[in-house]
């Protein structure tokens, strides 16, 4: 344990964190299995959906009037890093795959000293969803898989509404819940209404 002053540095391993920051690249390798239940071949990248899910995360904390909505941004960059190590089991695979994502994160953290220890607790506060931080973690969480579903239903693709119900009965708080009836509402591909530049 170090102690975080001005003139003193915690004495962690530059390697150990070089080490963390290479396994991380692997979420953008791993991609998101539950979406190829519905035949997508390349569904998109568990990296991807944690910056998105952050993203939320930020947007969704500031509705809900929680003060610090970097916090909860912060909270969904780590929320996934378990998958490193064991991939992205979907549900189907969970009726048979028991996996201990607890205990991989905190394998993957263990040598980062006190930074270790701060993404842990990042990490235990979506996965218990135990603090009004983690309740809305969790939501910008659904809610990016979510806009996944709307995303991949307006492109034809059957067995998104399965994904939707889901997540529709999940949602605590009532930001969420009205964000989630905008993304069903809304058009995936009308953000660009009027962006196009006409050339004569």
């Amino acid at each position: 344990m170090c102690i975080n002053t001005i003139t003193e540095r915690c004495m962690i391993s530059t390697e150990q964190v070089a080490r963390f920051i290479y396994e991380m690249g692997m979420l953008k390798r791993v991609s998101r299995e539950g979406w190829k239940l519905i035949g997508l071949d390349h569904p998109e990248s568990v990296a991807a959906h944690s910056l998105r899910a952050a993203q939320i995360g930020f947007i969704l904390a500031s509705m809900e009037e929680y003060d610090q909505p970097e916090h909860i941004c912060t909270m969904l960059v780590f929320h996934d890093i378990g998958e490193c190590r064991i991939g992205d089991i979907h549900k189907v695979g969970r009726r048979y795959i028991r996996s201990d994502e607890p205990t991989v994160v905190k394998d993957q953290v263990k040598d980062l000293q006190v930074i270790g220890e701060k993404i842990l607790k990042l990490y235990d506060q979506i996965e218990t969803q135990s603090t009004i931080e983690g309740i809305i973690g969790k939501d910008a969480d659904l809610l990016e898989m979510a806009a996944t579903a709307c995303e991949y239903k307006q492109q034809g693709y059957h067995g998104t509404e399965d994904w939707l119900k889901n997540t529709k009965t999940r949602l605590r708080t009532k930001s969420a819940k009205d964000l989630f009836r905008a993304l069903e509402e809304t058009d995936p591909v009308s953000w660009w209404d009027g962006l196009k530049k006409i050339s004569f």
